[in-house]
């Protein structure tokens, strides 16, 4: 069993890149062919000094006994080996002694488990995920996504963007980190998100961010028929965060009064608008330097408020002219 790297050919201009198989060889007759056990993608992290013993390490789990002296490897590796051998496991592409280089043994349709030495591997977390998934799909915000023109793969990454911010609050990296190895939301889903690369997580931020106003308006008009919900009151505030950097790209990043006691940094303005029972009908991002109080108006706006409604702000925002 080895690691194999090929080019690959694609698109209209006919572009190449790299992509990673999983391969064994074997004999047919006076010949040596070679069969491909899994295809490993074009991201494939493991460095290439490190395939012997990653594909040694696959071949002990595949084995099943306890070597003499086990191998002894990165956890990096150690992690891959496992996902690797529960892969090999799931997909049934071979007898898994005939891959392990074993006799193929027929042993009938029954097979004797030694509980002592049986061991867990690839242990994932799915209480948190399975609980926020149904609350997903009972609000129909894949219905919604899919709406708008979003496709499956970019759902699931959206999916997994939003659980893990609810399981295990973090950045994008930290998000792709943790659906690769720590949850099972990706069995929920039926998506392998050990295959998904860094980037898919910023391309569903973007995405979303494309198509926020509609989203939101959709997302709130199911929880009003679940629920029946009459807005009534509503609460808007606002708050800022800073840049580590200089954020010369960002055009909404500008200096201003930092709540955060950062005013050594560009900012952002986040501005966010509940009902009655803090529900979120609407988020918006200004410029850092924004004035509170020139933003009311605008999403007031945006959300197609009637001149009715009862609307809570806080000092900064309730000037004369907004109060008028």
């Amino acid at each position: 069993m080895f690691v194999c790297k090929t080019k690959t050919r694609t698109g209209k201009e006919g572009q190449n890149y790299d992509t990673y198989r999983l391969v064994r060889s074997y004999r047919d007759n006076h010949r040596v062919r070679q069969k491909t056990l899994l295809n490993l993608g074009s991201d494939f992290e493991i460095e290439s000094k490190q395939w012997p013993l990653l594909c040694s390490k696959v071949v002990e789990l595949l084995q099943g006994s306890q070597p003499l002296i086990p191998l002894k490897c990165s956890p990096e590796v150690e992690h891959k080996a496992k996902y690797l051998y529960a892969q090999l496991v799931e997909r049934q592409a071979t007898r898994i002694e005939e891959i392990a280089g074993e006799d193929p043994l027929d042993q009938g349709e029954f097979q004797a488990v030694d509980l002592d030495n049986a061991s867990l591997i690839l242990s994932r977390s799915v209480g948190v995920e399975h609980v926020a998934l149904w609350a997903i799909e009972t609000l129909g915000l894949r219905a919604i996504l899919r709406r708008h023109g979003l496709r499956e793969i970019q759902c699931h990454a959206i999916l997994g963007s939003v659980i893990g911010r609810m399981a295990a609050p973090g950045s994008e990296r930290h998000t792709n980190r943790w659906l690769r190895e720590s949850s099972a939301l990706g069995e929920l889903l039926k998506r392998d998100f050990e295959t998904m690369g860094h980037s898919q997580l910023y391309r569903a931020s973007d995405a979303l961010i494309s198509r926020q106003e509609k989203i939101e308006s959709d997302w709130y008009h199911g929880l009003q028929t679940i629920f029946d919900l009459k807005p009534t009151i509503t609460l808007y505030d606002l708050t800022n965060t800073y840049f580590e950097g200089q954020a010369r790209k960002i055009p909404e990043a500008q200096r201003g009064r930092s709540k955060e006691k950062r005013s050594d940094g560009p900012l952002l303005t986040l501005a966010l608008v509940l009902d009655s029972r803090g529900w979120v009908r609407r988020s918006k991002v200004f410029a850092g330097n924004v004035s509170e109080n020139q933003t009311l108006a605008a999403m007031l706006e945006s959300l197609a408020v009637p001149a009715e409604a009862t609307v809570m702000m806080d000092c900064g925002i309730a000037t004369e002219a907004n109060l008028r």
